[in-house]
């Protein structure tokens, strides 16, 4: 059977029962994503996997109190909220680098790492609450309804966050005359 065509439902029943290759196949599948979304919101590899590891570790632990095969991956991501949060109240804080988005070459347009670099900076100067909402929905695609699960709170306020978020992001990799317009 390839690897793709076997669904998260059937590796979760078979995991349930004991199967220690189906849950493999479901962390294969999954971990890219999870690193991903907790490298963006802890703000270090090192954190990120120690969290990965936590999060596919407590997944496996709890798998039997998951309800609903179907929501494994909002599931699985509300585990990584919840294991990122606590390593993140734990933490201190740490000097921010900052980039000046309109750093690039002569016609103003900056070069792909940089691009990232200031994507980057702009991302840090969001709320915990904004950021994350952002990770979630332009980085990893969850719905709206899907993210109001992982983060415990209403659709209205996940939305409120989103839109806020992408203003905000707008006026910050905005070349430098816009800002001032603006």
């Amino acid at each position: 059977m390839i690897f793709r065509e076997v669904e998260d439902r059937d590796l979760i029943q078979k995991a349930r029962r004991g199967d220690v290759d189906a849950y493999n196949l479901l962390v294969s599948r999954w971990e890219r994503r999870i690193f991903n979304y907790l490298v963006r919101l802890t703000r270090n590899r090192e954190d990120a996997l120690d969290v990965s590891q936590e999060v596919f570790l407590k997944a496996y632990q709890n798998l039997k109190k998951l309800e609903e095969a179907e929501k494994f991956g909002s599931w699985l991501f509300r585990i990584a909220h919840n294991e990122a949060h606590s390593l993140l109240r734990k933490a201190r804080p740490e000097a921010e680098i900052t980039v000046d988005p309109s750093f690039g070459h002569e016609s103003g347009r900056l070069f792909p790492a940089e691009l990232s670099l200031a994507v980057e900076s702009a991302l840090k100067r969001l709320s915990e609450d904004q950021r994350e909402a952002v990770l979630l929905k332009v980085y990893q695609g969850f719905k709206f309804e899907e993210m109001a699960e992982i983060l415990g709170c209403p659709v209205s306020t996940i939305k409120s966050r989103v839109y806020t978020a992408l203003d905000l992001l707008k006026v910050a990799l905005a070349p430098a005359g816009a800002q001032r317009e603006v």
